[in-house]
This record gives structure tokens, sequence and C-alpha cells, in this order.
């Protein structure tokens, strides 16, 4: 008779694909804030021990974050944070604006007042923490905006794509909140609600596009 290979137990494998994940969030987090600074170098055995892991998924979280342009990895040399490079914010930046404006567009007919408000509480926050100088609050709260439209929209292959150049986009966004500038996100995301709210497919959808578009380049 034949032994017949023992099939893993389908939490385990959830669970390592959570870990994989969750290293992945955590550094991918700490490049953003700027807890890992560019330049600075990256070695699995540290960031393995700074996190609690093994070596393995923080090997597959920074084949994933090279692809997003957040390390540069040099083989049989060394992995660093990259630089911020106005031509590879610029990029991600157009590709973040084409998918929020999508889906916002495809979201808009299935708004409920429910999420509408959503929107607008989130926005409160928002306006608050800019006003405070709180920018990582206003960032959690600009997610929260930003993500009621993503969730109704519901469209999987835009979430990876956001999931991969967000972060790019987020790293020049904490300039931006820093500064005065982000008082003009506020208004732009009143008049995306009043627009969604009308049912206005397309002013509402040109709104998101400008949102993430107009984030400045040239001065990165």
């Amino acid at each position: 008779m034949t032994n017949q290979m023992p099939v893993p137990d389908r939490l385990d494998t959830i669970d390592r694909r959570l870990l994989r994940d969750d290293v992945h969030r955590r550094l991918r987090d700490a490049i953003v804030d700027g807890t890992l600074a560019p330049g600075e170098q990256l070695k699995d055995v540290e960031l393995a021990a700074w996190l609690g892991v093994s070596r393995t998924p923080v090997r597959e979280a920074l084949l994933r974050l090279a692809e997003a342009g957040l390390v540069v990895a040099h083989p049989g040399r060394s992995t660093v944070v990259s630089s911020l490079d106005a031509r590879a914010v610029r990029d991600a930046r157009d590709v973040v604006a084409a998918m929020h404006e999508v889906a916002v567009r495809e979201a808009v007919g299935s708004f409920t007042e429910d999420d509408l408000e959503a929107m607008r509480a989130a926005n409160r926050r928002f306006a608050a923490a800019i006003e405070a100088g709180e920018v990582d609050a206003a960032l959690r709260a600009d997610d929260d905006f930003h993500g009621v439209p993503i969730a109704v929209a519901a469209n999987q292959a835009l979430i990876a794509v956001l999931e991969q150049f967000t972060p790019v986009v987020r790293r020049a966004e904490l300039l931006r909140f820093s500064s005065r500038d982000g008082a003009k996100s506020v208004k732009r995301h009143y008049e995306l609600i009043r627009l969604c709210a009308a049912r206005d497919a397309d002013g509402a959808a040109a709104v998101a596009f400008d949102t993430f578009h107009s984030l400045p380049t040239h001065d990165i």
C-alpha cells in the first residue's frame, strides 16, 4: 500500500499566509513612515529578530517591497530602502489616481446614506487632524474616507493595484499633509461627497482623480 502524503492542515496554511502579509505590512509601514529611512541597509536576519519571525517571511516581504519600488535589491550585495524618487512617485500617483477614479465611478450608484455618512465622518476627522498638525491621524482618516468607495466598488483587481502602488504615494503624502496643502484635500473631500450624494458619477470620478493627481512631485 502506497503511503499518501499528509495534507497540511488548512488553518496552518491560512496562518502562514497571514504571517507573510503581516510582515510585509509592518515593513511597508516602517518605510512609509520613515522608521526605515531612505538608503538604510536592510538585513533579513536583523529584521527577523526585530519582528520576532523567521527569515523566510522577511525575504518574501522584501521581494514584494522591491516590486513596489520601496526597496532596491542588489543581488549578492545588499537591499536598501529606496530614495523618494520624483519619477517613481509620479508614475505611482498617476496609477493610484486612475484607480480611485474607477472605484468612485463604480461605487456611486450603490452608495447608501450610511456610506455617505461614513465619508462625512472620516472627512471631519481628517480636517481636525490637519488643523492640529497630526499627520498620522490625517492619513488614517484619509484612508477611511477613500476606503468607502473602494469597499463599495468591491473590485478586487483594483484593490490589488492600489495595495502595490499606494505606499509609494503615501511617502510623498506625508510631506503634503505636513503642510497647509492638506486643507485643500478637505475641500475636495466635501465636493466628492456632494457629487456622490447627487449620483453624479462623472463629476465624482473626476474629483476623485484630481484629489490624488494633484499631489505635487516637482519638489521631491
